[in-house]
């Protein structure tokens, strides 16, 4: 569809306002997601199609409350983006506390499925039904960093989810893809254009891309009437380490 009602989460920097911003210019309503309140204020200025709502993705209540005041405020949803996601410290298996495995997986896969399970029984209840969830996986969706076991375990989930909202929605008129995104720049990408672990052990700068090809690339998913559905996407830096990665 060529517009609507969106929310974003994670949506008060990186790649989530970048996207928030590529949609409203295209005439979406967007509510940007998100824990910080300046944060997701700043960036709403950039453009009037864009609302801030404080929503937490790993509390259950919160998540209910983000999707009910955007469906009172706007009347219906049309797009979910389930973005909100963290790094976690690199780390070694062994190594690997079980609180920050935990941590990646209460952000990056409960509460992607909170926000998946919210948007899904609005879009399957309102008139004209349906609607579309795309998932922010990754790279690490395919194969992983070294030392990143709870990232890359948890976007290895983001498919699980993927797929399973993909099958159940068929009966809704709810499509569901995945983007996956390598090396888009943002402040929390910047240490990988720096130096980053290569799996031979050795550190290497990364190329990079400007997240605004990731952004247009949801906007391409957005827009595609219902009928249509890009599954699975990648989109990356040309030259990063991703095909024969290690």
């Amino acid at each position: 569809m060529t517009s609507g009602i969106a929310i974003i989460t994670g949506g008060g920097s990186g790649i989530g306002r970048a996207a928030g911003v590529a949609l409203a210019q295209a005439g979406w309503q967007v509510v940007l997601a998100g824990r910080r309140a300046n944060v997701l204020e700043e960036a709403a200025s950039a453009h009037p199609g864009l609302t801030p709502m404080v929503a937490d993705v790993t509390d259950e209540a919160s998540v209910e409350a983000l999707f009910a005041e955007t469906v009172k405020r706007f009347g219906r949803l049309d797009l979910l983006f389930n973005n909100a996601g963290i790094f976690s410290p690199a780390s070694p298996v062994g190594e690997t506390p079980l609180a920050t495995f935990s941590a990646a997986l209460a952000v990056n896969v409960t509460g992607a499925f909170l926000c998946a399970r919210a948007a899904f029984r609005i879009m399957a209840a309102q008139s004209p039904q349906g609607g579309r969830i795309i998932n922010n996986g990754s790279i690490s969706a395919h194969v992983p960093r070294p030392q990143a076991v709870a990232y890359t375990v948890s976007k290895h989930a983001i498919t699980g989810l993927t797929r399973s909202l993909s099958l159940e929605g068929r009966a809704h008129n709810i499509a569901c893809g995945q983007i996956d995104i390598g090396n888009a720049a943002t402040d929390l990408t910047s240490g990988i254009a720096k130096g980053a672990m290569q799996a031979d052990g050795g550190i290497a700068p990364e190329p990079m891309m400007d997240v605004a090809h990731a952004a247009s690339s949801i906007l391409h998913m957005a827009s595609l009437p219902l009928s249509a559905n890009v599954q699975f996407m990648t989109v990356m830096a040309t030259a990063m380490p991703f095909i024969g990665r290690g």
